[in-house]
């Protein structure tokens, strides 16, 4: 099959983006895939604030490459690289129901959101951003998308505007099917969503002493007081950490907090060296590919290349179909 799938650079990775990375990287083991860094999305909700969008457009891609993201089996590129999206996003803007635009559920509820931080995002940008979506994902022709379950009404909108375009003209797209991912919602060290805005975030470039640092100020069980009392590991946010990177240890993790014999202290330790010892090839390899800086450039200069000549076929069908 044909994947695509993309990622807005709104600031650095965190391990809480490992989960969609690593079916990423199962995806690219089996499939045709194209991975981008959506800057054009980056821009409909900062489009007032867009001095840090290049630099985390790199540290992204650096980051992708350094937990195995491989050029040789996946088209790597921005967005913004390639023309065609911003093409066949006007192309689909002639044909698509204003009604299919507003009733996107995360419409309202992002301008509510947003509107109460008292972030303004009545723009056309900002509505359009799904059929947007439609025209990253239809001008590669793509068979799958890996999605979340609150994706999955963008992707339906996707194949809706396939169907319109395919019945008002000619058949140019197919109607892409969702791959729903298995992702481990990790929550923030305060127990929170994982976000660099919080600053309750790992990040995934994060040295020893900082992820150590992060893990101390972790939430735990708040009826515990004293280091032998019986846990509650079920409501402990180091032991949500624990189930995701100390599979092997999980168990007797749990026996000794549930009968107070390991601490909230010691069990944090744990947890450091777990998390620290995952992120030690990640740190390696980001060394690697920072130490030629050319190595990024060229790989986006690469995946340009084929993502454009790709589109150029679907931009061709979609001109004849139009018959401009």
């Amino acid at each position: 099959m044909r994947i695509v799938s993309g990622m807005r650079p709104s600031g650095r990775l965190h391990i809480g983006h490992l989960s969609v990375l690593g079916n990423w990287i199962r995806l690219q083991a089996e499939h045709e895939c194209f991975f981008f860094v959506a800057d054009w999305h980056a821009l409909t909700t900062s489009f007032d604030n867009t001095e840090a969008i290049r630099e985390n457009t790199r540290e992204m891609v650096v980051d992708w490459l350094a937990v195995g993201l491989s050029p040789e089996r996946s088209t790597i590129f921005v967005q913004s690289h390639i023309p065609a999206h911003a093409e066949l996003h006007l192309a689909f803007s002639m044909v698509t129901p204003l009604s299919w635009l507003e009733r996107v559920p995360t419409y309202k509820d992002q301008v509510q959101q947003l509107g109460a931080q008292g972030k303004d995002i009545s723009t056309y940008g900002f509505l359009g951003y799904p059929l947007l979506q439609s025209a990253d994902i239809l001008v590669y022709r793509a068979d799958a998308v890996p999605v979340g379950q609150d994706q999955l009404p963008h992707l339906e909108l996707c194949r809706e505007v396939a169907r319109r375009f395919n019945h008002m003209y000619t058949s140019v797209f197919p109607e892409p099917k969702a791959l729903l991912a298995k992702s481990s919602l990790l929550p923030g060290v305060d127990g929170r969503k994982m976000s660099k805005s919080y600053g309750n975030e790992i990040s995934l470039s994060g040295e020893q002493g900082a992820v150590e640092e992060k893990v101390r100020m972790m939430i735990t069980d708040p009826a515990r007081i004293r280091k032998n009392d019986p846990g509650h590991p079920e409501v402990c946010n180091v032991f949500t950490f624990h189930s995701a990177y100390s599979l092997d240890e999980v168990p007797e993790i749990e026996a000794d907090c549930r009968a107070g014999k390991i601490g909230c202290v010691a069990c944090k330790k744990r947890l450091a060296v777990a998390l620290n010892s995952m992120l030690d090839p990640v740190r390696a390899r980001r060394e690697q590919i920072l130490g030629d800086r050319d190595y990024v450039d060229g790989v986006l200069e690469e995946g340009r290349k084929k993502a454009a000549a790709e589109a150029a076929k679907t931009m061709e069908m979609v001109r004849e179909a139009l018959r401009i």
